[in-house]
C-alpha cells in the first residue's frame, strides 16, 4: 500500500485518534503466515510525531471500515479502558444468505473456539462458551438475501460470523461458517461507524462512519441501499 493510499484512508484525525478505513483481505498484524499487514503501512499516519499509531482493536483479515488507532500511549490506555467496560459502540453491515426471523432483535449466545483439523479452527455458539450479545436489525431484503445490521455488546472472535450463522443467515462469502464453504467472493462484513466518548475533560466525543467497499456497496444497492450515502 503506497502512502497516497493509506493517506486516503484516514476518516478521522486528532491529538489523540485515528480512525482508519481498513481495506478488505489485509490482515491488520503480522501473524503465522501474514508477511503483508496493515502496520508495515502506519508510518506515514506519525504526521510529524516521533511514532506511528498503533492499534486500539482488531478487525478479521476480510473486514473492511473503520479501525481505531491511538497515537499515544496515554490514548490506548483510555482507548483500552473504554473498549473494556463495553463504552466504544460499533456498527456492522453485512449481506446475509437468508435473513433472521424478525426486523430486529438480540442474539445471547455464548461462544466456544474449536479446533478443527480440516480448518483450523472456528467459532461456534455452545454453552460451555463465553458469553456473547448482539443486537441486530433488518434494513433491506430481496432475492433470498438480507442487508442487516449488527451491533456486538460484547467483543468476541468472529462474533458477528457466528451469530449470524447461530440465526440461519450466514454472511455472504464467510467458507468458516457459512452455507456453502465454496461459495466464491470476498466475506461481506463491514465495520460501518464507531462511536467513541470523549478521552479527556476538553475532548469532544468522536463519531465515524466507513462508506462501504465497492464490493459490499454493489450488493447493498439491490435491496435499497441509497447511492447517496457517504
Amino acid at each position: 500500500m503506497s502512502e497516497a493510499e493509506i493517506l486516503a484512508r484516514v476518516l478521522y484525525r486528532d491529538q489523540d485518534v485515528i480512525v482508519l478505513d481498513k481495506p478488505a483481505g489485509l490482515a491488520v498484524h503480522a501473524g503465522p503466515g501474514t508477511p503483508d499487514h496493515l502496520e508495515l503501512y502506519l508510518g506515514p499516519l506519525a504526521f510529524g510525531w516521533a511514532r506511528p499509531p498503533r492499534l486500539a482493536h482488531r478487525l478479521d483479515r476480510d473486514t473492511s471500515g473503520c479501525l481505531i488507532l491511538g497515537r499515544h500511549d496515554k490514548a490506548l490506555k483510555r482507548l483500552g479502558r473504554l473498549f473494556e467496560a463495553h463504552r466504544i459502540d460499533k456498527v456492522y453491515w453485512s449481506l446475509c444468505r437468508g435473513a433472521p426471523p424478525a426486523e430486529s432483535g438480540r442474539v445471547e449466545a455464548p461462544l466456544l473456539k474449536q479446533s478443527l483439523p480440516e480448518i483450523g479452527w472456528r467459532v461456534r455458539v455452545d454453552p460451555a462458551g463465553r458469553s456473547a450479545i448482539t443486537d441486530w436489525r433488518v434494513l433491506g431484503r430481496g432475492d433470498g438475501f438480507a442487508w442487516v445490521e449488527w451491533r456486538p455488546r460484547t467483543g468476541r472472535t468472529h462474533q458477528i460470523r457466528a451469530h449470524a450463522a447461530h440465526l440461519g443467515c450466514p454472511l455472504v462469502g464467510d467458507a468458516v461458517h457459512g452455507a456453502d464453504p465454496a461459495e466464491p467472493g470476498p466475506l461481506q462484513l463491514h465495520a460501518r461507524a464507531v462511536s467513541i466518548p470523549p478521552l479527556g475533560p476538553s475532548r469532544p466525543p468522536i463519531a465515524v462512519e466507513a462508506p462501504p467497499p465497492p464490493h459490499l456497496h454493489a450488493a447493498l444497492a439491490a435491496l435499497g441501499l441509497n447511492s447517496s450515502l457517504p
